[in-house]
């Protein structure tokens, strides 16, 4: 079984960006630990070490059980990374799940698959195989690739799945539709009653 899980900043300040970069860390480790297999697929970053959104795959097992137990508000309490004289501790972000399509609602005639050299750390197997994988969507343009796996099969997976996102984050016809979607999901975040807590800048989790 696999699951989509969204991590958001809301429209939260540095801080719960802050928060949402060590709350995705913190959750593939753990989920990695207990056997679940994660894939990034979509991570919106922003300013110093700060992401305002991401998006993560998770499948074996385990993963409801994972989700059951993460999703909803989640609070980090801390002295601001970067307003070290700001009074406020509390800060907040938002985990939920996510609906992506399985099967994609276009045809062959529509996508292009290309092999291509991965980039970036890997070692010579990174230098002398074609394991990376683009996916275009012709009719749109829209086009996501992966290189983070050994295999073209995997990258081929995993480039599907952010392109069935990147053509759902397009709003279903729109870009203002996409954009409203996601602030939506933003402005769900409710301040109080976390279901996880975290503390310090180690973001240790209390119990």
């Amino acid at each position: 079984m696999k699951i989509y899980l969204q991590i958001t900043s809301g429209r939260g300040p540095e801080e719960c960006g802050w928060a949402a970069a060590r709350l995705l860390e913190t959750l593939i480790q753990e989920a990695e630990v207990i056997g679940l297999t994660v894939n990034e697929i979509e991570k919106i970053d922003g300013v110093a070490s700060t992401i305002r959104s991401a998006v993560i795959s998770v499948e074996g097992r385990q993963v409801q059980e994972f989700a059951t137990s993460c999703a909803g508000t989640i609070l980090w309490i801390g002295q601001s990374p970067f307003r070290p004289h700001h009074k406020r501790k509390n800060w907040f972000v938002g985990l939920e799940q996510i609906e992506i399509p399985e099967k994609p609602d276009w045809n062959a005639n529509d996508i292009k698959i290309e092999a291509m050299r991965s980039s970036g750390p890997g070692g010579q197997h990174v230098n002398k195989t074609c394991s990376a994988i683009r996916i275009t969507h012709l009719p749109s343009g829209l086009s996501a690739v992966a290189q983070t796996e050994r295999s073209q099969h995997q990258n081929r997976k995993l480039a599907m799945e952010r392109l069935h996102l990147v053509l759902k984050r397009q709003g279903e016809s729109s870009q203002a539709k996409a954009q409203k979607e996601r602030w939506d999901l933003h402005n769900q975040l409710e301040r109080g009653n976390p279901v996880r807590i975290y503390e310090g800048r180690e973001f240790r989790r209390k119990e």
